[in-house]
């Protein structure tokens, strides 16, 4: 891969991990806040989406810094190695932690009675319909990653093989 494409990447994770930052302590927090403050009954639910959306956010950062190292393994061709297995194991691993976080959303809204504000009829069932979806996306991406860490894996024996015959 290109350097120029390696340094887009590069600076597109860090504005990624810097808004993710921004949401985490400022945006989720305060959005927690004035939900409380509009609708007092969420009270007792503030504090654990909150906390949810914010280690949801805190695993895509993680899977956005093993991608950082990964892109810098390409950068020295040695995408190929034991290394970049780790990092992969990374990135699946936030993906499993974030869906799991997305399907305890899911069920405390299934099973929990979460009051409704007044004049907001589909307010929870958009919180319902986003966290499935968002457990449905991490699913799918952490499928999908699993099976490019195979198709990894088999390019690494392809390049050890034909590092012995040369």
């Amino acid at each position: 891969m290109h350097r120029f494409f390696i340094a887009v990447l590069r600076l597109g994770i860090i504005a990624v991990l810097l808004v993710g930052l921004f949401g985490q302590v400022l945006v989720i927090p305060n959005t927690a806040a004035n939900e409380v403050e509009n609708f007092p009954p969420y009270e007792p639910f503030a504090v654990p989406y909150a906390t949810a959306a914010i280690l949801g956010v805190a695993c895509v950062q993680v899977a956005l810094v093993a991608m950082w190292m990964l892109l810098g393994m390409i950068g020295r061709k040695a995408i190929f190695t034991p290394r970049a297995f780790r990092w992969v194991d990374v990135v699946i691993g936030a993906t499993v932690v974030a869906t799991l976080i997305a399907l305890g959303v899911v069920g405390h809204l299934m099973f929990w009675h979460v009051p409704e504000p007044p004049g907001q009829d589909m307010a929870l069932l958009g919180a319902f319909g986003a966290a499935v979806v968002c457990a449905g996306a991490g699913a799918a991406f952490a499928m999908a990653v699993v099976i490019l860490r195979g198709l990894l894996r088999k390019a690494a024996d392809l390049e050890a093989e034909m590092a012995e015959v040369v």
